[in-house]
């Protein structure tokens, strides 16, 4: 797949929930994912598929979604941006906000290898 087939087909995933397919269809199995911010007690880098999608299970597990934009993509080369707009409750402390995130990501032989994300701490 071409970075502009990736990438639209990452937008359509997260626009209707399908974060878990997302990963498993789109992620190599190397991919690098960094946070803007390390949660307390472990690491901004997360390495390799499988801890990813262990990240994802914890972010599902601990918010309940309200509602989700999605916006984008927006690519360049080998590059992709995606916008993406929370409202959540984070249910260990019941506390429910709205979340402005923007993710980058880098495809390689049509694959996501690489993606940051950008947000307020």
């Amino acid at each position: 797949m071409t970075t502009q087939e990736v990438a639209d087909k990452l937008v359509g995933l997260c626009s209707t929930g399908q974060l878990e397919e997302a990963v498993k269809t789109l992620y190599s199995p190397d991919i690098v994912s960094m946070e803007a911010g390390a949660p307390p007690g472990q690491s901004r880098e997360t390495k390799g598929v499988e801890a990813c999608l262990a990240k994802g299970q914890w972010w599902v597990a601990n918010h309940e979604v309200h509602s989700a934009v999605v916006q984008g993509p927006l690519v360049a080369g080998a590059f992709f941006s995606v916008a993406f707009k929370f409202d959540v409750t984070f249910k260990p402390q019941s506390k429910r906000f709205v979340m402005e995130e923007v993710a980058v990501y880098k495809v390689a032989e049509g694959k996501i290898v690489y993606e940051e994300f950008f947000y307020p701490m």
